[in-house]
């Protein structure tokens, strides 16, 4: 199936936790129209069976179809660890995930061959970074941490102080003694926790360990995808953002401000 390179890119999330990947990819593709769809209502997803997972994603990706994007960037690790592949059979389109290109860059990136994964308890269950850290090089460990605390964290706005430092610092101790010398953020939320994660990593492993941001890395590779495929905008306009929630909570333009890293003025509801 042909797609318009005019068309706009389709990226969703459980929440709003994945418009810190949106931000990334204004960074790279700014003459992209983006249309966002963050599962509101149903967020989080992370806690969810597999099963459930899947239906959810293939009814917000089937929603994005509808809107003619020419690709769907999965911006939810929990949905890229159970409903990758499922997608890319399903749809007609090309569908990229958040944990392969993390994946590459923390394998590349690590001198010890150990990789830490700070991600949601059902991220750090299914494997995925396992598996996908294995595909890059075999002789990479990697060691998973479940860090739920930080979404609550994140969406709050905790993202200096005590308290974040304390939850960064418990998750970071089984890291630290496994001697890793790269960590993932395997959760869209916990980039706007960088800092902190950062500082914590520093004083308790060196000032050597490396910090993968994973939303840097997807757009990266959007990029290249794009462009590998002739689909880029051929625009020199500005692209625009659309946003489509599946409920509006009081706090939306705050937190997806905060997310987007530029003021939310409005979005529209939908229902799935």
């Amino acid at each position: 199936m042909k797609h318009d390179h005019q068309a706009p890119l389709g990226v969703f999330d459980s929440g709003l936790g994945g418009l810190t990947v949106v931000r990334e990819l204004r960074k790279v593709l700014g003459h992209e129209d983006i249309v966002y769809l963050g599962d509101t209502a149903r967020v989080p997803y992370g806690t969810r069976s597999a099963s459930t997972v899947v239906r959810y994603a293939m009814g917000c990706a089937n929603h994005l179809v509808a809107h003619g994007v020419k690709a769907i960037i999965v911006a939810c690790n929990t949905v890229s660890a159970v409903a990758l592949e499922r997608l890319r059979v399903d749809l007609d389109l090309p569908v990229l995930g958040v944990i392969e290109p993390g994946a590459r860059a923390a394998a590349s990136a690590t001198r010890v061959f150990k990789v830490g994964v700070l991600a949601t308890a059902g991220t750090t269950s299914s494997g995925a970074y396992v598996r996908a850290i294995a595909a890059c090089s075999t002789r990479v460990e990697t060691i998973g941490q479940a860090a739920p605390l930080l979404v609550p964290l994140a969406e709050e706005g905790w993202t200096t102080g005590e308290v974040p430092r304390l939850a960064a610092r418990r998750y970071l101790e089984p890291l630290a003694c496994a001697g890793v010398d790269v960590i993932i953020l395997g959760c869209t939320h916990y980039p706007l926790l960088f800092d902190v994660i950062q500082e914590e990593a520093r004083a308790m492993i060196g000032n050597h360990v490396e910090i993968i941001d994973s939303a840097h890395a997807v757009a990266s590779e959007v990029a290249g995808f794009l462009e590998s495929r002739d689909l880029l905008r051929e625009d020199s306009a500005l692209g625009t953002t659309r946003l489509l929630v599946t409920d509006l909570p009081k706090s939306f333009e705050q937190t997806a401000s905060r997310f987007l890293g530029s003021p939310v003025d409005s979005a529209e509801q939908i229902d799935l």
